[in-house]
């Protein structure tokens, strides 16, 4: 009966994992206006070691974030990390699509 128990504990925990973690975190972010303001936020938060990759779209005022393998980075800490760059998150939205994905969709708006 104990080992039931914590086999139903530890499926859990792995479902609960895998539902927070996510392939890619869009951010809605005020004030993005230029490239620089895009390198700011971009700088800040590659220097957070479980980012693997950042994608900045002025024209869409999105900022998304991926994350190395096991890695993840909480929504309070993503806003921190772009008010300490000056700017203001609107909306935080956690998805499976990866950032080549978004990217293409970004440019396909953009281009059509």
């Amino acid at each position: 009966m104990k080992t039931i128990k914590i086999a139903i504990v530890l499926a859990l925990a792995l479902l609960a994992g895998n539902a927070w973690a996510a392939a890619t975190v869009k951010l809605r972010v005020d004030g993005l206006v230029c490239a620089f303001c895009g390198a700011a936020i971009e700088k800040k938060l590659r220097a957070n070691p479980a980012t693997a990759d950042v994608l900045v779209s002025l024209e869409n005022k999105i900022v998304a974030v991926s994350f190395k393998d096991g890695q993840n980075i909480g929504d309070e800490q993503l806003k921190a990390l772009i008010n300490d760059a000056g700017y203001e998150v609107k909306g935080i939205e956690r998805g499976s699509e990866s950032l080549d994905e978004l990217r293409k969709t970004l440019k396909l708006k953009k281009s059509g």
